[in-house]
């Protein structure tokens, strides 16, 4: 069973990417798109998005990513790949999945899944531009306005030399509003012969259990799940007996030391005016699982100024550490305790 980390245009990007493969249990990731239009990008063009790249296209945590393209011209793409390849991805992806309305307004992402034709052209133009050591996949919904076409679209890729797709189940008429349809996914798995990773609607635990069920693949894509819950992936893998030695699932403590790096990691690469929108994003997602998530939030939620926020996020982490020196000076405080009131 391997567990994947998901692409998610102005959500997972590289520096969650980095925080998210530090917990531990992801075994691979995809970069969110690179868009290409009708020009040869430059390289720095695909280190932007995936700085990754520029080390051996591992996060700092060790774990592959394949960088991620998104177009529509199949010899376009084709070229881009090639020039990619010369980076040294740890894989590349083709965007058959991307429900934005601009993109699918200049027939990407999810669009492409009204055209089996073009998708075959597309992933074969790519994976005949790209050495053989380098793995080409893709991602894709179960279609456009329905899902008619999907057992179309999964053989179109299947055939033109994919060696593994993704499959988010749901089309893009259906958002990412849930239900997801996994069993849809065992279709698709039924007409291809390449390997299928199930994706779409997995938050936790029993999620997981229920989407290899009803999939029947044994690999899975996580997205705002393990956002919300960074220790979702190692929580699954130890539910199918699979625990990662010398790894726990983390809590709000353990956080706090990655959320400070995460913060430090967008003081550096990210523009001064999007750095506070970050923190509050994720911020906003861990609510769902960690309850003192809830009150960090409120502490930032108005504030736009990344100094503000630097201040207050060093504060977290240096309250972190008094209560640690505390705790070693003085180990039998919490045995004396009074229990929380339940």
């Amino acid at each position: 069973m391997a567990i994947l980390l998901a692409p998610m245009e102005g959500l997972l990007d590289f520096a969650l990417r980095d925080v998210l493969t530090r917990v531990g249990g992801i075994e691979r990731c995809v970069s969110e798109f690179i868009r290409v239009t009708d020009t040869l990008l430059p390289a720095r063009a695909f280190m932007r998005v995936v700085p990754e790249l520029r080390h051996g296209s591992r996060t700092p945590a060790g774990v592959p990513v394949r960088a991620q393209l998104l177009g529509s011209d199949p010899v376009c793409l084709a070229e881009n790949a090639a020039r990619l390849a010369e980076l040294g991805p740890a894989g590349i992806d083709l965007n058959f999945g991307c429900p934005a309305r601009v993109v699918n307004r200049h027939g990407g992402g999810a669009a492409l899944l009204q055209e089996p034709e073009l998708v075959h052209r597309i992933v074969r133009a790519v994976r005949r531009a790209v050495p053989a050591g380098i793995p080409v996949s893709a991602k894709m919904r179960l279609g456009f306005n329905d899902d008619s076409l999907a057992e179309d679209c999964a053989r179109a890729i299947a055939s033109a030399g994919a060696d593994e797709l993704v499959v988010h189940a749901r089309t893009k008429a259906h958002g990412y509003r849930p239900p997801a349809y996994w069993d849809r996914i065992a279709d698709v798995r039924a007409a291809v012969s390449i390997p299928i990773v199930a994706n779409g609607e997995i938050w936790s635990v029993d999620d997981a259990r229920r989407c290899r069920e009803a999939s029947g693949c044994d690999d899975l894509m996580l997205g705002r799940g393990i956002v919300a819950d960074p220790g979702l992936a190692l929580a699954i893998l130890a539910d199918q007996g699979r625990p990662v030695a010398g790894l726990r699932e983390p809590g709000w403590a353990e956080l706090l030391p990655l959320l400070a790096v995460f913060w430090q990691t967008v003081l550096d690469q990210i523009e001064p005016r999007a750095r506070a929108g970050r923190m509050k994003q994720w911020l906003h997602y861990l609510r769902r699982r960690h309850p003192e998530a809830e009150q960090a939030f409120a502490q930032i939620r108005t504030l736009t100024d990344s100094r503000q926020v630097d201040a207050i996020v060093r504060a977290w982490t240096e309250g972190l550490q008094s209560t640690e020196t505390m705790s070693e000076d003085c180990p039998s405080t919490q045995a004396t305790a009074s229990p929380p009131a339940r």
